[in-house]
């Protein structure tokens, strides 16, 4: 699951009408021309011009079930995307052209990356936008089998644009939990109230990688911190990196997708009663600390980006880990971490009295 994240060189790219590869996007992204939607090809809003470009890198692993359903929530949103960008991380049988058959219209605005071998979720996220840069001024991570709600990508860009454009600034929403078919809704992601910061990040991710949007200079950060470096997950190392460097993180309450449960999902929805015994008995097992020492790894490799004050939370949580019982408690509430919910908290206690933090 977890593996340094591999150099550039590794994927090939091709647009979707399936021409030849290359080593680089670029040649398939027309500069400066904003995409609309079906419904906005007449009278586009002026709000939707190059200065509002935005790529989306959608994380592909055998989902042919699933993309096109997706792929037309997102070409129908009222403010879409600039272009997509699927990065195929090896699947059994490589993604065809023809799955785009219904979105003819907008082929122009597909870029298809493949990879000769499997390098696991994270890595095909992170290693996929270091390639996408200019002339982009906002990103998204996307899976392939959601179902995005009409307004997501216009919601994440009124919110960002009121943040200056040379500070890091990531948005991130709450998610409507649906079985396989989308239609049958099966609650919603838990409600977090507590602030977001980097005390919180170092235990714990608020939002899910498919709810992310994040101007140029977030992009940025996130590429310089994960190029060779390993990480859990791609959405926690964002909240990790970005709050710890000092950026803005804006987790909005209102739900901005549809997330299909099934048998294929490499995460859950992590709500019922059963996922909270399973993260206890991992917690047992170490899974938990395992996380962390990949986590404070990189934040320890990368430090110089962290604020001075968050520099000095990574300290005393890294030195908690390594104390005896009493001078760990003693650090740990130094050290200001915290999770969202009481049910988290408590499972945070018991990881710091049998240190499995």
């Amino acid at each position: 699951m977890f593996s340094t994240t591999p150099p550039a060189a590794q994927i090939l790219w091709r647009n979707a009408n399936g021409d030849d590869y290359h080593s680089e996007p670029k040649p398939f992204v027309q500069s400066g021309i904003p995409h609309a939607s079906r419904h906005q090809y007449k009278g586009i809003n002026p709000r939707n011009d190059s200065g509002r470009q935005l790529a989306i890198i959608l994380g592909y692993y055998n989902g042919e079930p699933y993309l096109c359903e997706q792929l037309h929530s997102i070409f129908n949103q009222t403010r879409p995307p600039s272009h997509i960008f699927i990065s195929d991380d090896g699947s059994d049988t490589e993604l065809s052209p023809e799955l785009l058959e219904d979105h003819k219209l907008y082929s122009e605005k597909v870029s298809i990356g493949v990879r000769p071998e499997n390098t696991g979720f994270a890595n095909n996220f992170l290693n996929a936008l270091s390639y996408i840069d200019e002339p982009f001024k906002y990103f998204a991570f996307s899976d392939q089998d959601d179902v995005w709600h009409p307004d997501k990508l216009e919601k994440a860009l009124d919110t960002l644009e009121q943040y200056p454009e040379n500070k890091p600034a990531l948005y991130c929403a709450r998610t409507v939990i649906t079985d396989e078919t989308c239609n049958i809704i099966n609650g919603i992601s838990p409600l977090f109230s507590k602030p977001p910061s980097f005390a919180n990040a170092l235990v714990q991710c608020i939002g899910g990688g498919n709810t992310m949007v994040f101007n140029k200079a977030a992009r940025d950060l996130i590429v310089e911190s994960s190029l060779n470096t390993e990480v859990v997950s791609h959405d926690w190392w964002c909240y990790q990196i970005i709050s710890g460097a000092g950026g803005i993180v804006i987790y909005d309450r209102e739900p901005c997708l549809k997330y299909r449960q099934h048998a294929n999902n490499l995460v859950g929805a992590n709500k019922s009663w059963k996922a909270r015994f399973i993260r206890i008995f991992g917690l047992f097992q170490g899974r938990f600390r395992r996380w962390n020492d990949i986590n404070l790894s990189a934040l320890v490799k990368h430090r110089a980006l962290l604020t001075q004050e968050n520099q000095n939370y990574l300290d005393n949580f890294v030195a908690a880990r390594r104390s005896n019982f009493i001078k760990r408690f003693f650090l740990f509430c130094r050290s200001g971490i915290y999770r969202q919910t009481l049910f988290g908290n408590l499972g945070l206690l018991l990881g710091i009295t049998i240190n499995k933090v």
